[in-house]
């Protein structure tokens, strides 16, 4: 009998929903995920649920944090960490991977382990790597406990921008050209890896954009202007992925529109319009998080554009097979079309990130939010679905 059908005891009807809100982890967008938990964490209705905060250290140890959110800013242009925050250096959190039995349990060496209760939802704020990319939701399948957000393969798509684009050609997405260098490439023939990507600069024109294939929050990524710098922003991307990402570069606008996940279906949010930042070569991480260059909200569309664009962005978010919630970014090209450039299944979700923006600016703010995406967490079952 799978766990969302096990009977519940008076006692389980009687309390509120517990919300185990997990972040940090082992991907380099830690310090990001540990600001969004700060935000999740103030924004979570503690009238209607419990809550457990569990950090994961740079290093893949879950440990207990303070439920305390005014510790989890940005500071001195500086991101905090679950080391900072953890209650122990050596204790950790065991989740218990049988479905019939959602007890957490803390131990440290040399003491009892200690129950902390059962967690009836994850809300995983992970960014990347180990947390994003359907690896935590994998366990969580595992472990029979419902969660925030998309399912193993939506997050596993989401995460690798080279099977994202494969997936989204196949239902007929606009895509802009990209080539992919994957790490057995590199290492065996560098020479003929090279010439791959000058070969596409070729054909598509210098600059372009160099990243890690599985990354985000725009790390790593380094615009090249010409051969000079290929080889130093092959390392850098390296440096987060082994497997990279080359895409020309695509003259236009960016849009990017939020998706929602309603108890009828997903909807699409206003979209917004990233702005030119003078100050940094394109959007990346210190404009997005540090500088917090602000998007245009809602974006400065024509009608038709809107609907066109909120139309791709429901479609991407069902072509990956998505739950819950999905940023989708989009260029819109001179010619007037629209060509989407990537799905984000767990975006950047501050009160100041466009997701959040876009549906406060739709009707939605941000503790509703949080509380649809938990609500909904809670009535999606584990398994397959």
């Amino acid at each position: 009998m799978s766990s969302e059908n096990l009977p519940q005891s008076p006692e389980q009807q009687l309390r509120k929903p517990r919300v185990a809100v997990v972040f940090g982890g082992r991907s380099s967008e830690h310090g990001i995920s540990v600001v969004t938990a700060g935000a999740v964490l103030r924004a979570i209705d503690r009238t209607k649920y419990d809550v457990l905060p569990i950090g994961i250290t740079t290093d893949g140890r879950w440990a207990l944090t303070a439920d305390e959110p005014d510790r989890m800013a940005i500071a001195d242009r500086r991101t905090p960490s679950v080391d900072q925050l953890a209650d122990s250096t050596e204790g950790g959190v065991v989740l218990s991977v049988d479905p019939a039995n959602r007890e957490v349990v803390y131990s440290e060496p040399g003491a009892v382990p200690k129950a902390l209760g059962e967690v009836d939802v994850v809300f995983p704020v992970l960014h990347g790597p180990y947390g994003e990319d359907g690896t935590l939701q994998g366990l969580l399948e595992l472990a029979g406990v419902p969660y925030v957000g998309s399912g193993v393969l939506a997050s596993a798509v989401g995460q690798d921008k080279e099977y994202m684009k494969r997936v989204f050609i196949s239902f007929g997405l606009p895509v802009g050209p990209y080539e992919v260098i994957r790490p057995r490439e590199w290492e065996l023939d560098p020479s003929a890896a090279r010439k791959k990507i000058v070969d596409f600069a070729g054909e598509h024109g210098w600059p372009l954009f160099v990243k890690p294939a599985r990354a985000g929050s725009s790390m790593g990524i380094t615009k090249v202007d010409d051969l000079s710098g290929l080889d130093e922003a092959i390392q850098e991307a390296q440096r987060h992925d082994p497997k990279i990402l080359v895409e020309s570069l695509l003259r236009g606008r960016e849009i990017e529109c939020g998706v929602l996940e309603f108890e009828d279906g997903p909807r699409a949010s206003v979209p917004a319009e990233i702005p030119s930042v003078t100050a940094h070569e394109f959007y990346d991480f210190e404009a997005k998080y540090i500088d917090s260059a602000a998007g245009l909200v809602p974006a400065p569309l024509s009608d038709e554009q809107t609907a066109e664009v909120r139309r791709l962005a429901v479609e991407a978010f069902d072509a990956a097979s998505c739950e819950g919630l999905v940023r989708a970014d989009f260029f819109l090209q001179e010619n007037g079309e629209f060509v989407i450039n990537e799905i984000n299944t767990m975006p950047g979700f501050t009160p100041i990130s466009m997701y959040p923006r876009m549906w406060q600016e739709s009707g939605v703010g941000y503790s509703e939010l949080v509380d649809r995406l938990i609500q909904a967490a809670l009535r999606r079952p584990t398994g397959l679905r």
